[in-house]
């Protein structure tokens, strides 16, 4: 058994390996709105996935193995509060898991909100998942992609970013000589950042759009107000117990969807608190299996 087994794992992790595929740099010229970085501003790596002061984003591709893939794409987006990117079990864990149901997944490493980077902080992130969307629009034949099943998926702060992506698509804040479409075709929100009023990530919030911000730009980024007919179908997972991002962010999204007759699914527990990634520890029913069954009923898995 020791014999077999050793060349089993080394196949194994071949195919693991395999599959991601070298990082896509977002701007190769340049951010729009970009600032020439400091010295003093490097991209950092701590505990091995936590990921501070990007300035290079990236997309890594996540390929489902051969002859599996359905045509769906989908971009994740760690959550960290708009301070840092929880790159592992937000990011990596996520992508790969939608490999295994045939879902090719797109790792965005965006920038955080910096006052020292960009020449507007509060639309950096914003500018690097429509970015992102419009690199895999436009080049979804390539991937075998359908450029009408692109999705998008976020955690806490990564939720406030992909609730921009799908509440905030008709002003692009990128060039798009191409008028690509920037609009997500659905949206997965798990234990989000939505509002930046009564029920907020006080942090997520000061990071985006500062500490002291009118009154109007609180409004333009709570997008529980932002939520029109045209946003797209909407999943959501929370936990009543949240005390970092209070459930009342989903039930606000949750409300204003159903409010605008958009198809939404909405699942609460308990308990769980915050950044559990794939496991809600408290539980033995996994959300991924839900989300998988929301989308197979909405067309999303099959080829």
């Amino acid at each position: 058994m020791k014999i077999l087994a050793l060349p089993l794992f080394v196949l194994l992790a071949v195919n693991v390996f395999a599959q991601k595929q070298t990082p896509i740099t977002l701007y190769p010229d340049g951010a729009p709105g970009a600032k020439s970085t400091p010295k003093t501003y490097q991209e950092k790596l701590e505990n091995g996935s936590w990921i501070l002061k990007v300035s290079t984003p990236t997309l890594t591709p996540y390929l489902p193995a051969a002859g599996t893939a359905n045509g769906t794409a989908v971009i994740v987006l760690p959550g960290g509060g708009y301070a840092g990117l929880a790159s592992a079990h937000e990011g990596e864990a996520i992508a790969r898991e939608f490999n295994k149901i045939g879902v090719t997944a797109f790792l965005l490493k965006y920038r955080l909100p910096s006052d020292s980077i960009m020449t507007d902080k509060k639309i950096g992130p914003l500018q690097d998942v429509q970015r992102a969307i419009q690199i895999v629009r436009e080049r979804a034949a390539e991937w075998k992609i359908n450029p009408d099943r692109i999705g998008i998926i976020g955690f806490s702060a990564g939720g406030h970013l992909a609730s921009t992506a799908i509440t905030h698509f008709q002003k692009a804040v990128i060039p798009n000589k191409n008028n690509t479409n920037l609009r997500p075709d659905f949206g997965m929100l798990i234990y989000p950042v939505i509002s930046f009023g009564e029920f907020t990530h006080q942090g997520s919030k000061e990071n985006l759009i500062s500490k002291n911000p009118a009154p109007e730009l609180v409004n333009e980024f709570s997008n529980e107000l932002q939520v029109t007919t045209q946003t797209p179908p909407t999943f959501l997972i929370h936990a009543e117990d949240d005390t970092v991002v209070p459930v009342q962010n989903s039930l606000l999204f949750y409300n204003a969807l159903l409010a605008n007759k958009i198809k939404a699914e909405m699942h609460l527990y308990p308990a769980g608190g915050h950044g559990f990634g794939l496991v809600n520890p408290t539980t033995k029913e996994l959300w991924f299996s839900s989300l998988t069954n929301w989308m197979a009923a909405n067309g999303w898995l099959g080829k």
